[in-house]
């Protein structure tokens, strides 16, 4: 198959199994079809699929990554010891393991096409993200705590593993309590990488954007918790935002 022919694949079998969009019509621009094909994915509740799905469905994403550009953390130039600062898609990030700011429910992001890092990590992963993060739910029996973390398979990322962390979110001022565990948050992964024998960590700007915490005091609460609790674990500050870029060259000098 073409990539298009697998795109094509993936959208009919997702629309298949969901009898309220028998009647969806299938664009016929590129564009449109991985708009689609994206929305199908972050809908999908959390269930197993037929072995070929998941095959071409692998197939597909490792190809639209490779296609984005890989960064492999080898080719990255620290900016501080054992510190690298890099503007770009996690989900192209090659490295040890990437850290999802995730939410409590920790199955990812159901609205369509949604910006957030969670939306973007669940649907380059594969839907096999989705679901072994429902079963870590399930064996726990609750939804996970702010400031903890959980390690699963990376999938179709090229990075190794992901790291799901809760951050807190933010509603009106910031609390000590807020502070608190937004530290959590990084010292949690950090904690987990070690345990996992992951030696590099690329950690988004959790809590800040959706979760409203503020980038600056956010960006300062990362630096400083890092740099206390790293040990010989490789750090990945990963921003997106200019502004954040801004935040984090000036507090890592």
């Amino acid at each position: 198959m073409t990539q298009n022919e697998k795109r094509i694949f993936l959208i009919k079998r997702l629309i298949d199994e969901q009898p309220r969009y028998k009647d969806l019509t299938i664009p016929q621009e590129e564009a449109e079809q991985k708009k689609l094909l994206r929305s199908l994915f972050n809908v999908r509740m959390p269930k197993s699929i037929d072995e070929y799905f998941i095959k071409i469905q692998d197939e597909y994403l490792q190809e639209e990554i490779a296609q984005k550009g890989i960064t492999r953390i080898e080719d990255m130039t620290p900016i501080v010891d054992g510190i690298y600062l890099w503007q770009g898609d996690i989900t192209t990030l090659s490295c040890g393991a990437i850290v999802n700011a995730a939410n409590s429910g920790m199955t990812g992001c159901y609205f369509p096409c949604h910006g957030c890092i969670d939306n973007a990590i669940h649907t380059y992963a594969g839907i096999q993200l989705r679901l072994e993060c429902a079963e870590i739910i399930k064996k726990q029996g609750h939804e996970e705590e702010t400031g903890g973390a959980k390690i699963t398979s990376s999938y179709d990322l090229p990075c190794n593993y992901v790291l799901h962390t809760v951050g807190p979110i933010i509603y009106g001022g910031v609390t000590e309590k807020d502070r608190r565990q937004l530290a959590y948050c990084y010292r949690s992964c950090l904690e987990l990488a070690k345990q996992n024998g992951i030696k590099s960590v690329a950690f988004p700007c959790i809590s800040t954007g959706e979760f409203h915490f503020p980038n600056l005091s956010a960006a300062e609460i990362a630096v400083d918790t890092v740099r206390q609790y790293k040990g010989d674990t490789e750090v990945i500050f990963n921003v997106y935002k200019d502004v954040d870029l801004e935040i984090y060259r000036k507090l890592l000098g």
